[in-house]
């Protein structure tokens, strides 16, 4: 590892750091309530225009379908470019296509509006993660990540409140609904102003000049935060790789550089982790408040119980945060499909309201859980060169899940009934919990060239 990563990766986490979790947890936190709002908007819909039950099943995977396109894209630019130009122009077209869609005058424009809000949503929420991990110590980088991936529970939780005190309350409720998930484009001035560009990519462009100026930036900042000197910089005791300075790889080379045979077991473990937790959660999401109703809860009973269901993301986020420094990443992510598998049959089994709401809730809570530790072991499992495209392909992947996932559900709740859906839930997640555990590989406490070089050094 070279002198200057040595010194970025020695510094405690201190009010610098929080910043930059504070800045990207915000943009998290609007994706979240974007993400979320749709969920509360389809019964409003359904009823301004008169949609069939497959209309409204493409309502609830627009935004998904956009994600996966703004997923793809930003992970490639985000790695040719640089992350924080991907960032600001992310929240720009996701701020814009929400308006769009608030103003639709029809179904058509409406649904274009949401997928193209969601091309938005989908490169910022691949590009984030993968920048903030570049900046975090290796023993602190499981639990940073996490508590960013967080902020996404606030916005649910957002969407909750609107959903149950704006779209019923005002005329076109729907509508001022969205605009207040599009208030977050003030952050361009503030992000554009205040966010360095990643050191880590920096280097692996050959621009050293930059980077050492960005890590010497943030010793300032950190040291005059602790009120004491630095940790000297660790003397090197074993050999690692060190990632050379390369030039922007093409499109194409950069996947091919995912299935080399020495990535090929970690690229497909780290795909289809995120194809089970997403289809899982967004399918549980997008259908949970129709599912009440169709339970016998009245359409304002069952938003107040979604808020309830949506408060249990929280401590699921950041219980998570917390283990994944202490049980490694894809132990924490086993460990909470496990208690999804079990929540989603004890839905799959409930009969009465309470416990109708209580396994939603606790469903939530580990659902959630497992995205924590996913949002912090997917950038750890790629190189520099490749790390935001790989964390896009395998999010983009993932929304295949979600794309799927309201249509499947749509369908099949029909015939299958509430109790068939969440058990098909149980099996998928068991699928994830055996994936994980038997082939995952290990990234506790090391630095992210030491974790690709190891991943490198694994042949299938």
């Amino acid at each position: 590892m070279s002198l200057l990563l040595q010194r970025l990766d020695r510094l405690p986490l201190s009010a610098p750091h929080y910043f930059l979790l504070f800045i990207g947890g915000l943009g998290y936190t609007f994706d979240g309530m974007d993400i979320a709002i749709i969920a509360f908007l389809m019964p409003a819909v359904h009823s301004v225009w008169g949609l069939s039950s497959a209309e409204l099943g493409l309502v609830g995977s627009a935004t998904p379908i956009g994600v996966l396109f703004g997923a793809l894209m930003a992970g490639y630019l985000g790695d040719r470019i640089g992350r924080k130009s991907v960032m600001c122009w992310a929240l720009a077209i996701y701020c814009v296509m929400t308006l769009f869609a608030a103003l639709a005058p029809n179904y058509p424009s409406f649904l274009i509006a949401r997928i193209l809000a969601g091309v938005g949503v989908g490169a910022e929420s691949v590009i984030i993660a993968p920048y903030l991990s570049e900046f975090i110590p290796p023993k602190k980088r499981g639990w940073f990540i996490g508590a960013l991936a967080g902020f996404f529970s606030f916005g649910f939780v957002g969407a909750a409140l609107i959903g149950r005190f704006i779209v019923p309350s005002l005329e076109d409720g729907w509508r001022w609904a969205q605009v207040m998930t599009a208030l977050p484009i003030v952050m361009l001035l503030w992000w554009r102003r205040s966010l360095p560009e990643s050191p880590r990519f920096l280097l692996n462009r050959g621009r050293v000049k930059e980077a050492t100026q960005v890590i010497e930036t943030l010793e300032k900042k950190v040291e005059r935060a602790l009120g004491r000197p630095l940790p000297a910089v660790p003397i090197q005791t074993e050999a690692t790789e060190v990632e050379t300075s390369t030039p922007p790889l093409g499109f194409f080379e950069s996947i091919g550089m995912m299935f080399t045979a020495s990535m090929r077991k970690q690229t497909v473990v780290i795909w289809l982790i995120w194809f089970v937790v997403t289809f899982c959660y967004y399918g549980f999401f997008a259908w949970i408040p129709s599912l009440l109703i169709a339970k016998g809860f009245t359409i304002t009973k069952s938003f107040e119980f979604s808020i309830i269901i949506y408060l249990a993301q929280i401590p699921g986020y950041f219980s998570a945060a917390v283990l994944s420094d202490r049980l490694d990443r894809k132990h924490t992510i086993a460990l909470y499909l496990i208690g999804g598998a079990i929540s989603a049959w004890f839905l799959s089994q409930s009969g009465s309201h309470v416990s109708i709401v209580t396994s939603a809730a606790v469903l939530s809570f580990f659902l959630n859980g497992a995205y924590a530790g996913l949002y912090a072991y997917t950038p750890e499992s790629f190189p520099t060169a490749i790390r935001a495209t790989g964390c896009g392909f395998a999010s983009a992947f993932g929304r295949i899940g979600s794309i799927l996932a309201p249509s499947i559900i749509g369908v099949f709740s029909a015939s299958l009934g509430f109790a068939g859906v969440f058990t098909m839930t149980t099996s998928i997640l068991v699928a994830g919990v055996i994936i994980v555990v038997a082939f995952g590989a290990a990234t506790k406490g090391k630095s992210l060239e030491k974790i690709t070089s190891s991943v490198t050094e694994i042949t299938p």
